[in-house]
């Protein structure tokens, strides 16, 4: 594809996501992709990291479309990043922005006269202005400002703008197959060189880029995707082997892998989740992993399913609960959740969460453990929640996490560990 075709496709896709607010941006980007085959990996690469890099700078190209009076459109929007964000930071010269406007086959119109001025406004000047409000310069979401300040006190800018870089390739090794050193090794070997992380017993970070698909290790089930934040929630469930363990929000089954693994394969875990088709996607993960043995798979929208768990009171000796919640701490991976909500809004999830919190805990058996976990950054999905649910449920106290985790609560940010935001509370049942 020529230069100017890539900025074109670019202007196409952001068309799309301003368009249909119900599907993701990662959707909308591989649909893009994929009715397009003649799109090459490279060009592949370039518009998506585009699309991506100019999401993680909504707020500043929209303050300065405002500044300059232009119209909030896609094609305006790629004008203000090639001013500012392109090539590093450095932004584009004016000859080359005609270049890439050419009007050519494939190619963006011609820009006109009102359009070269405008640019030439925002040429040479830093995108972070001096009138720019701190919170915009931070990419902080108004409905969310208040919150978070108070939260993050005066660390606010330091934690909002960890969260503006892409996020790290975090890999789990699968501790009953594979040493984590032996997966480095192997990695290495297919060349992709890793580092041990320093929370998880059980993550490596890769250094670069990689594709993992064709490395043996992915290959043979030893190493998973995931985030060390991830990770750390599975670690703190303290799962032993011959446990009888509920994984209440499954889903496709990250967390239900590493805690068979933890197992060592013994003992029994039940993986629950509303989604059918998400709980079809564990299922064949975890007979790649050689686990699926001691997993059991029951999916909550089978009325069957639904009546044996009102059967299994007090039964479980570990229930993990990684609930629905705002995703407001993986806003790294997921820029475009900065500003568009595609599911439930923050007062019904709070009240899914409650329910989901009042059913699983009726599981735990007495001096088992309830652990309850989300990816938010709010208090309200947090602290609040676990506050509320402890002054309702006496016969559960706190289990104080270790304190370079957060002391009471597990807390994870960007800023403090590297990890995406997470959130964890360990409660025992007296």
């Amino acid at each position: 594809m020529k230069p100017a075709s890539r900025i074109q496709a670019t202007i196409e896709i952001l068309e799309r996501v301003a368009e249909n607010t119900r599907i993701p941006m990662d959707s909308a980007v591989g649909d893009y992709m994929r009715h397009r085959r003649y799109i090459g990996s490279k060009d592949r690469n370039e518009i998506t990291q585009r699309v991506y890099n100019m999401t993680r700078a909504h707020a500043r190209i929209g303050w300065w479309l405002d500044k300059i009076g232009s119209e909030n459109t896609a094609r305006n929007r790629v004008l203000v990043w090639l001013a500012f964000g392109e090539n590093g930071g450095d932004g584009v010269d004016k000859g080359r922005l005609k270049s890439l406007f050419d009007g050519s086959k494939y190619a963006p119109e011609p820009l006109d006269e009102k359009e070269l001025k405008r640019f030439g406004h925002m040429s040479g000047r830093n995108f972070d202005h001096p009138e720019m409000p701190d919170a915009v310069r931070v990419e902080c979401p108004p409905q969310y400002e208040e919150v978070l300040r108070g939260y993050f006190g005066e660390n606010f800018e330091d934690e909002m703008r960890a969260m503006l870089s892409p996020a790290t390739l975090d890999l789990r090794v699968n501790a009953f197959l594979m040493k984590r050193e032996d997966a480095a090794k192997s990695l290495e070997k297919d060349g992709v060189k890793t580092t041990e992380t320093t929370m998880s017993p059980w993550g490596l970070r890769c250094e670069h880029k990689a594709f993992l698909t064709k490395t043996k290790a992915m290959n043979k089930g030893w190493i998973d995707i995931q985030d060390e934040g991830s990770q750390m929630i599975a670690h703190l469930c303290d799962v032993q082997p011959g446990a009888q363990v509920m994984d209440y929000c499954a889903g496709a089954g990250g967390k239900t892998l590493a805690l068979a693994a933890a197992m060592n394969r013994k003992g029994r875990i039940v993986a629950m989740d509303n989604d059918a088709k998400r709980l079809e996607k564990g299922r064949r993960r975890y007979k790649k992993s050689g686990l699926a043995d001691i997993i059991e798979v029951r999916c909550l929208a089978d009325e069957k399913h639904r009546k044996w768990v009102k059967r299994q009171k007090e039964k479980f000796d570990v229930v993990l609960m990684d609930v629905p919640c705002t995703g407001t701490g993986t806003w790294r991976r997921n820029p475009d959740m900065r500003w568009i909500q595609y599911g439930p809004g923050l007062e019904e999830l709070i009240q899914i969460q409650i329910e989901i919190l009042e059913k699983a805990s009726a599981l735990v058996k007495p001096g088992g453990r309830l652990i309850y976990a989300t990816c938010s950054l709010l208090p309200a999905e947090n602290e609040e929640q676990i506050e509320k649910f402890l002054k309702e449920n006496p016969e559960f106290e706190v289990q104080s996490v270790p304190e370079n985790l957060g002391a009471d609560y597990m807390r994870l940010t960007p800023h403090r560990h590297g990890t995406d935001g997470f959130f964890a509370a360990v409660m025992v049942k007296k």
